[in-house]
């Protein structure tokens, strides 16, 4: 989902209880079937970090509950978190409890990341990129969600509505991110998945600022709240080819919105710089004609 910036979700700790049922129940994490060794553990937690149940930031129940819930003694618990800190997947802080480490990848270095915004092109080129992979990332998912991937989405339209009906800007534009994280999750591809988390991440790094102006925009936010509405749809009725086109629909939308944006910036930066030019020139204007 989404992902929107990772700082959100820090220090999140995995549900005692299921999250829609409100019932007790084993979680996340399954019964190990004894063995000497930790690697049932460290497979488990591996296979949930990779299919992104467990998340960047999201801290892991303390070492009682979660070798209860494993059904492992706590050495052998200790031995598999310490695996997992060495392969860089855990970070354990200190006071804090252990938690996921920032496994989402970084598709470019930090010196191209400044560039992306200074050139056209790449805007335009990344947001061709995401309207291929979003559509079928749709596509996917309107064919595999599952039940509780759709109470999920539910739940995560729900909020967005909230925050277009309350006017909150702020809230609005990080549930959109994260819209979009979950319907990647919907699509049950693991490297559809995480390529799509390392897009967004350059969304919550703010390399494309420019995105923000497209809210300023007339009737911009109602629109992008029908097309959210259009792609939940299309999923929750299981139909690929409309889930797919709503979701390509989607970022052409943005991309037309972002180009209308910047010129609607420049044309305000121009009209700006005449009217200052002009306020200057006119009183040196009327000096000399008084002294005419």
């Amino acid at each position: 989902m989404t992902t929107w910036p990772a700082s959100r979700y820090s220090g999140r700790k995995i549900p005692i209880f299921g999250p829609f049922s409100g019932t007790a129940l084993n979680d996340i994490f399954s019964r190990i079937d004894h063995s000497r060794t930790a690697d049932e553990v460290v497979g488990q937690i591996e296979s949930l970090i990779l299919e992104g149940v467990l998340r960047t930031g999201d801290r892991l129940p303390g070492e009682r509950e979660l070798s209860r819930q494993f059904e492992v003694s706590r050495p052998i618990l200790r031995d598999a978190l310490k695996v997992l800190e060495t392969r860089g997947l855990l970070v354990t802080r200190h006071g804090g409890g252990t938690h996921v480490a920032d496994v989402i990848g970084q598709v470019f270095s930090r010196p191209v990341m400044e560039l992306i915004p200074r050139h056209r092109k790449a805007t335009s080129d990344y947001l061709e990129y995401r309207r291929e992979i979003e559509g079928v990332a749709a596509e996917y998912a309107a064919r595999r969600a599952t039940a509780d991937d759709l109470a999920l989405l539910d739940r995560i339209m729900a909020r967005m509505d909230e925050a277009h009906r309350t006017g909150d800007f702020e809230a609005e534009t990080e549930i959109d991110v994260e819209f979009h994280n979950a319907v990647g999750e919907c699509a049950h591809n693991i490297i559809l998945l995480h390529t799509l988390r390392s897009c967004y991440r350059l969304l919550s790094e703010g390399v494309f600022q420019n995105r923000l102006l497209v809210f300023a925009l007339p009737g911009a936010r109602e629109a992008l709240l029908v097309q959210h509405h259009a792609i939940h749809a299309a999923v929750k009725a299981g139909d690929p080819e409309a889930a797919r086109r709503a979701a390509m629909d989607h970022i052409t939308y943005v991309e037309r919105s972002m180009a209308e944006a910047e010129r609607t910036g420049d044309w305000q930066r121009v009209s700006r710089l005449r009217l200052r030019q002009r306020a200057g020139t006119a009183e040196p204007a009327r000096r000399n004609r008084r002294n005419g």
